[in-house]
């Protein structure tokens, strides 16, 4: 066992919530005010643990817990060095762990979300698995652990599809132009709205786990070249943030149709000129 990923891992969601914090405070000074405290995200956590539980049933709450789970495991596959097509697929079924529990709930607000989490990874799910193919064709191998110690620099080969990748990052966190599954206006917060105390606890560290998740996959496209890695993920960071405060949201069919006509053909045709060009 790599007992330093698991340790990572374990900490993880720390590193999650201050991303979160950051990225509260960095959306505030863009549009002027002064935001909350940096912590602000661990003083909800424990705000949390001291309201009562309210269990729709058993199924729902067990639903919550293995969202985190899946989460969580995802995560430890990329930073163990493991396959990142086992790590997406985990993700995957973590998310389908939520779907599934607000669709058991009689709760319209939890069920419209649910229809809606799923087309978020109808979405984007195609685009992170032809990354990895991408990511394949490049250094010859699925293992994070070699992509990283790789002597190629996926960017320099693969930028349509890092593109792409940039521009998916608010469909996955649930960012403008497409928090539509998290609607608050329109749904009340999404597949999670009928979770609390504890429960919704769980689910809140999971979107945590995600920022790490996804931003540790920015982080591949640098290869060998962990500072070029740093870079782009710090760039990732204050772009995703800008568009979010930039731009207003736009209604599913958008969504999807930005993803499949116009992301998923750009990584597609990266990917074709990169056969050619190595073959």
């Amino acid at each position: 066992m790599n007992w330093e990923a698991l340790v990572f891992t374990l900490f993880s969601p720390v590193i999650g919530g201050f991303i979160y914090g950051l990225e509260r405070v960095v959306r505030a000074r863009m549009q002027g005010r002064v935001g909350p405290p940096v912590l602000q995200p661990f003083y909800d956590f424990l705000k949390l643990m001291d309201k009562r539980s309210i269990v729709i049933h058993s199924f729902h709450a067990f639903m919550g817990i293995m969202y985190l789970v899946g989460t969580w495991f995802s995560l430890y596959v990329l930073l163990s060095g493991g396959d990142l097509l086992i790590a997406i697929f985990f993700h995957v079924l973590s998310l389908a762990f939520l779907v599934v529990g607000g669709f058991s709930v009689r709760s319209p607000y939890s069920i419209l979300g649910a229809m809606r989490e799923l087309l978020h990874m109808v979405a984007y799910e195609p685009l992170y698995v032809l990354t990895a193919a991408g990511l394949y064709l490049v250094t010859g191998t699925f293992q994070i652990s070699e992509i990283l110690n790789s002597n190629e620099v996926p960017l320099f080969v693969l930028p349509l599809v890092f593109v792409s990748i940039l521009l998916s990052l608010p469909t996955l966190l649930k960012k403008s132009p497409f928090d539509i599954a998290e609607a608050h206006q329109e749904i009340i917060g999404g597949p999670e709205i009928e979770y609390s105390g504890k429960f919704y606890e769980a689910v809140y560290t999971a979107k945590w786990i995600e920022y790490v998740y996804v931003f540790f996959l920015i982080f591949l496209f640098g290869g060998g070249n962990h500072l070029l890695g740093a870079f782009l993920v710090l760039f990732a960071f204050f772009f995703f943030n800008l568009l979010d405060n930039v731009t207003a949201r736009v209604n599913f069919r958008q969504m999807v149709a930005f993803h499949w006509y116009v992301l998923i053909p750009l990584v597609v045709i990266n990917l074709m000129l990169l056969a050619l060009w190595r073959g």
